[in-house]
């Protein structure tokens, strides 16, 4: 573990970190805010497509309202980097930071994209055994509110709480996760089943807390890609304890989710401490 750079922030320190993953046999970098003292729990953040590990730390402002509740967060990058797999760098929707966080299946990616795992197991060790935070939540934007979403509902007994901004919910009709899917896991629809958060809650998969979900109205990608309704409908079906909140005029960016991150915070905080 290498502690790359560090800056006093507010009651804290934010600090970018790296080392080398056993899962995706790659460096892989993260981030993460820590406040001073004791800390109650950590938030898990995934995020987008083309991000890596600073997005989030440096835009969303959150350290200040982390630091009041006593809670760390931590960002690791979006995908495995320094490979140069077939179609890895050929588009911004898929490969080099747009890993979908699944494990793939397919030839080339399947030796290293196993971002599922990385997040799950590896990060999630990292977190009680190096930062010795025991509870720990799981939330992310857009292609990592998936990640979240899909991790927080196969996993629950590890993720005290799961929540989401502007998410993929239904990958399996969305261009973005057809796209993603078909080239991480190939054609068996069965396996992209298991990555797509509104076809795992018709199978049965719940979470014990609510999962809150917050979505422009504005955002350019909702009809088409982000398909929100479709995770209500399922998820009022199962009676999957959830709320989502729709933002008249806000879209897909980081002033988004910086507006509201606060609300996340609190609700993470209600379900890490109780």
């Amino acid at each position: 573990m290498k502690k790359l750079k560090s800056h006093k922030t507010f009651n804290g320190k934010t600090e970018f970190w790296s080392h080398e993953s056993r899962v995706t046999k790659t460096e892989m970098k993260f981030s993460t805010f820590i406040p001073e003292g004791d800390v109650e729990g950590c938030i898990i953040w995934l995020s987008g497509l083309t991000c890596t590990d600073e997005n989030f730390i440096t835009k969303a402002g959150a350290q200040k309202a982390l630091g009041k509740r006593k809670l760390m967060v931590i960002c690791p990058d979006t995908s495995p980097r320094g490979l140069n797999l077939p179609g890895e760098h050929d588009s911004y929707d898929f490969g080099s930071g747009a890993s979908f966080y699944v494990n793939a299946t397919t030839p080339g990616y399947a030796d290293h994209y196993k971002m599922y795992d990385y997040v799950v197991d590896e990060l999630y060790e990292i977190i009680q055994n190096t930062f010795k935070v025991k509870n720990i939540s799981i939330t992310g934007h857009s292609m990592g509110g998936h990640g979240a979403l899909v991790i927080g509902l196969r996993n629950p007994e590890k993720f005290k709480a799961v929540s989401a901004f502007s998410p993929i919910v239904n990958p399996m009709v969305s261009p973005w996760g057809i796209k993603a899917l078909n080239g991480y896991l190939g054609e068996n629809k069965d396996a992209w089943k298991t990555y797509d958060a509104t076809e795992l809650i018709k199978a049965g998969k719940k979470h014990p807390g609510k999962i809150l979900i917050t979505q422009g109205l504005s955002d350019e990608f909702l009809e088409k890609d982000l398909l929100t309704e479709n995770f209500v409908k399922a998820a009022t079906a199962a009676e999957q304890d959830h709320a989502v909140k729709y933002c008249e005029g806000f879209d897909h960016s980081y002033y988004f989710i910086a507006t509201f991150i606060k609300e996340h915070i609190k609700h993470h905080e209600g379900l890490l401490t109780s």
